[in-house]
């Protein structure tokens, strides 16, 4: 066998020598993505965890009395522009509304406004017969839309007093300022003033001031109504001296920020001061055992003569009633879920309906479908406004019962009785008519108070039985 030639061998050599560059080529180019992977990764982790240390960049100083949000949004940007979507009219199946277009007048700017409810269902007029909520009554919109919306109502026909704006404005600056540095002080004289020269007084809808410490970022309480109320319920509960500012937990913050408009109020004594009524406790029948107590009425009835109370946006009430709250789920969980930028994780300041946004709202806890979620709540809310019809039906009958027994000279202590179960009927359906959630914050707390009117509406007919024809049945 003959032996390999010399230049074979070399050429074998060169192969080797060539893929063993080609070789250490290649691991050292992989070595070189692996350093420049790694130190990508390394300088992301220091960029993230330098945004989580400093999670705003002071552009501007905040002071306890930058009131503009548009100034917190330079220091603020993505809260901020969050914070400007609350301009978004989107309808869900029970709540919300779609805009619907207006023209402008010289007295009203607006050119959308929200659907009409008493449109949607004219019994409401006879519930409220002669109060202001019988002219105008709307959809909710967004937060953008609360001064604005009653700035222009039509409910101005009757007198309005400066206490509204404690609910719908942009209010701690303007308090303080006219209380001479005295928030409550401000609050009282604000009060009873006509609404068109408090309205004078504020500028914004609800801000950030409003909720935060602009000095910490921290969540705080700003409304007096609030901050007294808030004191008279822990006092119920055996709680003495209450100071939510320095007393509640973060968590309870998330829901009482929200509970500082979002709540049943009234207009006490001459100086109209703001006052929430949970000297008894927060359910619908605590609050209507506190008004009668007190004697305290909102208008007398039209067509009856009942001395009538209105409620006004109980959630914070009907949600302490809830499954979520026992299970300490607060109201920024739902309406303002955590959404991440970066290794910044903040609260979605578009606050809205859960039923817009059931991913980051629900699925969070709730690990089923997004249409399951939905159907679960919208069978909820068909439920309640199924039993809010029939007890809305029977109110209408027994209004038309009274009026019969005027007419045909019923004995005055009868009539007497038919209108305070009138007054106590209203109050409760009105109760559920004006919590926003159509039942779902507390589903069997809003059918027991249903149940309760159409148990006072059953004495009010037994009142006038045998006196009066009674009324035909409406359906629903």
């Amino acid at each position: 066998m003959s032996k390999p030639s010399r230049n074979g061998a070399q050429n074998q050599t060169g192969l080797r020598l060539k893929r063993l560059f080609m070789l250490s080529a290649g691991l050292a180019l992989l070595v070189a993505v692996a350093a420049f992977g790694v130190t990508a990764l390394l300088v992301n982790i220091f960029e993230r965890k330098q945004e989580a240390r400093n999670p705003f960049f002071r552009v501007v100083e905040l002071t306890d009395e930058t009131e503009d949000p548009a100034v917190w949004g330079k220091n603020f940007p993505m809260q901020y522009d969050l914070y400007t979507r609350t301009v978004d009219m989107q309808r869900t199946r029970y709540g919300g509304s779609e805009a619907i277009p207006r023209t402008p007048t010289a007295t009203d700017p607006r050119t959308a406004v929200a659907q009409s409810r008493l449109e949607l269902d004219p019994r409401l007029k006879t519930m409220w017969a002669g109060y202001a909520f019988a002219i105008d009554f709307r959809e909710e919109r967004g937060h953008a839309y609360m001064l604005d919306d009653q700035t222009y109502t039509e409910r101005h026909q009757k007198p309005q007093v400066g206490a509204c704006v404690h609910c719908h404005a942009s209010v701690y600056v303007p308090y303080k300022k006219l209380g001479n540095g005295d928030l409550i002080k401000g609050f009282e004289l604000m009060n009873p003033m006509p609404y068109e020269e408090a309205r004078t007084y504020v500028q914004h809808p609800v801000a950030c001031i409003d909720c935060h410490d602009p000095e910490t970022m921290q969540l705080r309480i700003t409304r007096p109504g609030f901050l007294e109320g808030i004191v008279v319920a822990k006092a119920a509960q055996g709680i003495a001296d209450y100071d939510v500012n320095t007393m509640a937990t973060r968590q309870e913050m998330r829901a009482f920020v929200c509970a500082q408009c979002h709540v049943e109020y009234y207009f006490k004594g001459e100086e109209k001061r703001l006052t929430y009524p949970w000297f008894n406790g927060f359910k619908a029948d605590d609050v209507l055992a506190y008004y009668d107590s007190t004697g305290f009425q909102d208008w007398t009835h039209a067509d009856t003569g009942a001395p009538m109370l209105k409620a006004q946006h109980p959630e914070f009430e009907t949600w302490n009633q809830g499954i979520h709250s026992r299970a300490g789920v607060a109201c920024a969980d739902c309406h303002m879920p955590y959404v991440r930028s970066g290794a910044m994780k903040i609260s979605d300041h578009h606050v809205r309906s859960p039923l817009l946004n059931i991913n980051n709202a629900c699925q969070t806890c709730h690990k089923v479908s997004e249409d399951e979620l939905k159907a679960r709540a919208e069978t909820i809310q068909a439920r309640t406004m199924e039993m809010r019809d029939h007890s809305m039906a029977a109110l209408v009958e027994l209004i038309s019962a009274i009026q019969a027994g005027q007419s045909t000279g019923a004995p005055q202590e009868r009539l007497d009785e038919a209108r305070q179960a009138q007054r106590r009927a209203s109050f409760l359906i009105d109760w559920v008519e004006a919590e926003n959630s159509s039942g779902f914050h507390a589903s069997q707390e809003t059918a027991r108070i249903l149940f309760t009117s159409m148990d006072h509406i059953r004495k009010g007919q037994m009142a006038l039985a045998g006196i009066v024809a009674q009324a035909p049945a409406v359906t629903p």
